[in-house]
């Protein structure tokens, strides 16, 4: 193995471990200077690029369309909605003055104490703020709904105990707002929404989600109800990995944003907002990878196929070339991303331990031998099986084969998902089995006092309330009281 794989903890040994070094060691990212922030290296970046443009593809396919809204939020806008501002407010970066200047003594430059702003900015933790005052510039008549928008922007918040990817004071997201003239039409958008980041994790990202509803005291700050999708990571944690909310009339009252309805009445608009983050990007390593290192799912990976020569001299080389040239003309006609590694500066082995480190789906390995026989030797690596075939027809071969690992890595994150979800019905045993990790299916008498003493007692949460779950009544698991259905705890990141 090459020097990056050494060290590599194993996942058995401490998967949280073993999670931090491979974000690094795979060069994904690595911490900044600024204290709880990243930076995203080049080849985590193109993972992220290829989440957002089959994403972006999704949203678009459904009616919404792009925009952009300021960074810098006036403090006043978050006091509008008290539920909102209560549920962001410890996390808010404050602008305070808007110049600096040299110091007198010469030390460097200090804040300019004559340049503080009459009202102080918030750097956007979320922007339901500042869209909806946006909104009511746009909106008068029911002729102009539904506004459907989304942007693809970075926020902030202040996170004290951070880990790269699954939880950063800034991070990159996109995050959909849109404006209805019903009810009913903005909860059909909330879940509408769901799907789309439903179908997205199970058929782009292979993981398998639980689609569900959150309970009211983990529902977002201002909303009437959220909508979640929630993934098992390897350990058994919860992943929360996408969030929809019916924001109800909520923010179009605390802005004022009423229109004339069809009966030339005035009534306030309804309201949803929708978003997934870089997140994704440790769900995707999470449920996947190794102890070797990443396992990408082949319509997320930045290329599908590496290949490798294996030469003697300069004249066996070109030979090779020149067949590879053949392969990849026929692989690109068929849309498969790769890298052709004839580079010198690295040994064979080193590059066959790097590309299977950063989870590239499929290595094709050529040699003198295989330039003979028409044939190359491909490894896959999800299961690090190796083959030697022939060249005639590659590209289908290959093709079958990355549709092969997409759903291969989809059913075995499935069936550890569905290894690890039990139903219990006692306290006493949720409270020994929630030890040994994974999702546990139990009543719930809906109260807030009892959510918060299972957490308080086993750091378990309600992640969500199954919106295809088991909804056969039966009594609390903690204070015996009529439940109405079963409800998805779990441990969660």
């Amino acid at each position: 193995m090459a020097k990056e794989l050494k060290g590599l903890t194993k996942r058995s040994e401490n998967y949280s471990q073993w999670y931090n070094e491979l974000v690094v060691k795979a060069d994904l990212a690595e911490a900044s200077a600024v204290r709880g922030c990243m930076v995203i290296k080049p080849y985590g970046y193109a993972i992220w690029e290829k989440i957002q443009r089959q994403l972006d593809d999704m949203f678009k396919e459904t009616g919404h369309v792009n925009a952009y809204f300021p960074l810098l939020i006036p403090k006043s806008f978050l006091s509008r909605e008290a539920e909102h501002v209560e549920g962001f407010a410890k996390e808010c970066a404050v602008v305070t003055h808007y110049r600096l200047k040299n110091a007198e003594d010469g030390s460097g430059v200090v804040v300019d104490p004559a340049a503080k702003l009459e009202e102080e900015l918030i750097i956007r933790p979320t922007s339901e703020t500042i869209i909806w005052n946006t909104y009511k510039n746009w909106i008068q008549s029911y002729r102009d709904l539904p506004i459907l928008c989304n942007q693809w922007a970075n926020v902030f918040r202040w996170e004290m105990r951070t880990r790269l990817f699954l939880r950063t004071a800034e991070f990159l997201w996109q995050e959909g707002h849109t404006a209805h003239a019903t009810r009913e039409e903005a909860e059909e958008e909330a879940l509408k929404m769901l799907n789309v980041y439903g179908d997205f994790a199970e058929n782009f990202m292979a993981v398998p989600v639980v689609k569900g509803v959150k309970s009211a005291n983990e529902r977002f700050a201002g909303a009437l109800d959220t909508y979640t999708i929630e993934a098992m990571m390897q350990d058994g944690k919860a992943l929360q990995s996408g969030t929809s909310h019916f924001l109800g009339q909520n923010f179009a009252k605390a802005f004022d944003v009423q229109f004339v309805n069809k009966n030339n009445e005035m009534e306030y608009v309804w309201a949803t907002s929708w978003g997934v983050s870089t997140r994704l990007m440790g769900a995707l390593i999470m449920t996947h990878s190794d102890d070797n290192g990443l396992v990408l799912p082949p319509k997320l990976a930045p290329f599908q196929v590496v290949i490798v020569p294996i030469y003697k001299n300069e004249e066996q080389l070109n030979a090779i070339n020149e067949k590879v040239a053949g392969i990849t003309a026929k692989l690109k006609a068929l849309g498969i991303s790769f890298k052709y590694d004839n580079s010198d500066n690295k040994r064979p082995g080193f590059k066959f331990a790097d590309y299977e480190l950063r989870g590239v789906p499929v290595r094709l390995v050529m040699g003198g031998r295989d330039l003979e026989n028409n044939t190359v030797e491909v490894m896959r690596r999800d299961t690090l099986e190796k083959e030697t075939v022939t060249c005639d027809n590659i590209e289908t071969y290959v093709k079958n084969l990355l549709d092969d690992i997409q759903a291969n890595i989809f059913k075995k994150a499935y069936d550890y998902r569905e290894a690890h979800t039990i139903t219990v019905d006692s306290y006493e045993e949720f409270k020994e089995k929630i030890e040994e990790g994974g999702f546990i299916l139990a009543h719930w008498d809906g109260t807030t006092e009892t959510e918060e003493k299972i957490k308080e007692e086993t750091k378990a949460t309600i992640r969500c309330i199954p919106l295809n779950g088991d909804k056969t009544p039966g009594k609390c698991m903690v204070t015996g009281k009529p439940s109405a259905c079963r409800v998805v705890f779990a441990r969660s990141y």
